[in-house]
């Protein structure tokens, strides 16, 4: 009688699990004097909490510093967690390695910011887009070029022989932006982290390269992790946005409720920062409060807004950190005292 052999098959998400879930994540770097004089430790991110489900659209605000790239990274694989957990389709990331860590980059696709330093100058479009498939096992060169084709063709860079002959410097940024995200679905992944994809082009494309995104991940329903720093952009392209300040989530809500009744006076304040004349803006404009984001080396005790926040309790806010889950409405939280 045959003995059964173990399944090779990694561990599949339990049935209503998220895609992706961390739960109480932190990433640390290390300061060194030098070379070798540990000096202390920049805390970039710090107890984070995020789901991200099948086909869901989830965007992560901020301001610059505040933490919200080295998470991307950390969900990525490429910066190791300090503390807590990442599962991804059931299977904890924590750890991985090798050829675990190679298949679990090949059903995460990578949008960068910068078009022009994520295209290597020196290869053709051709070559670049072969290369992740060379990598992941996609054997025979017309295999290859029909992906390629495809991918092309879903980014709007038509006709694809002619794009590919191409280098990157004879292409716009928009066209660069655009091949930058035709490599993200190459492996048909299971999900994409794109982060600020448009803060570097003009802006007269911008929304075209967003409404590209929002295109793609609906026909492949794939989850998307949208990186910004400007709450402006994500009305339109995302379900869930997660506001980021000081390396921890101070709010998350469905989008349309973020935008009309923000519950933290962090969001209070990017949203008066906007220069949208947008009705539901107009009617919120006021100071935006002074100063500058907290040191992630040296954060401040308790709530790391209370510094700049026109709302904060003296005796309570400066010493003791709120939790994340005040909620003010049903899929709605705040870490905020004033929803105490």
């Amino acid at each position: 009688m045959t003995t059964p052999q173990p399944s090779t098959r990694p561990p599949q998400a339990a049935p209503g699990e998220p895609l992706l879930c961390a739960e109480g994540l932190h990433t640390h770097f290390e300061l060194r004097q030098w070379g070798f004089v540990r000096v202390g430790s920049v805390r970039a991110v710090e107890g984070v909490d995020l789901t991200l489900g099948a086909g869901e659209a989830v965007a992560v605000v901020g301001e610059s510093g505040c933490g919200k790239s080295s998470l991307a990274r950390t969900l990525l694989g490429l910066h190791r967690p300090t503390g807590g957990t990442v599962r991804f389709d059931g299977t904890p990331l924590n750890g991985l390695s090798g050829r675990a860590l190679k298949r679990y980059r090949a059903r995460v696709g990578y949008v960068q910011q910068d078009p022009y330093g994520a295209l290597p100058p020196f290869m053709d479009i051709q070559r670049i887009l072969a290369e992740p498939l060379i990598i992941h096992g996609v054997r025979g060169r017309a295999e290859r070029e029909r992906r390629i084709d495809t991918a092309l063709a879903e980014v709007g860079l038509t006709p694809a022989a002619d794009t590919r002959r191409k280098f990157p410097h004879q292409l716009s940024g928009g066209q660069q932006q655009r091949v930058v995200i035709a490599r993200a679905l190459l492996l048909r992944p299971a999900m994409i982290i794109a982060d600020e994809p448009v803060s570097m082009l003009d802006a007269s494309v911008r929304v075209e390269i967003l409404e590209l995104l929002r295109r793609v991940q609906r026909e492949h329903r794939l989850a998307l992790l949208y990186i910004t720093h400007d709450l402006s952009t994500v009305r339109h392209y995302v379900d869930r946005a997660l506001v980021m300040y000081g390396g921890r989530i101070v709010e998350q809500a469905p989008v349309t409720d973020l935008l009309a009744r923000s519950g933290h006076p962090y969001t209070e304040a990017l949203l008066s920062a906007l220069g949208d004349p947008d009705a539901d803006n107009a009617r919120r404009q006021r100071e935006v409060p002074g100063g500058e984001p907290p040191s992630l080396v040296h954060p401040p005790s308790g709530c790391r807004f209370h510094p700049r926040c026109p709302h904060a309790m003296q005796g309570k806010c400066e010493v003791e950190p709120p939790p994340p889950d005040f909620r003010p409405r049903a899929d709605h939280r705040v870490a905020c005292w004033l929803h105490e």
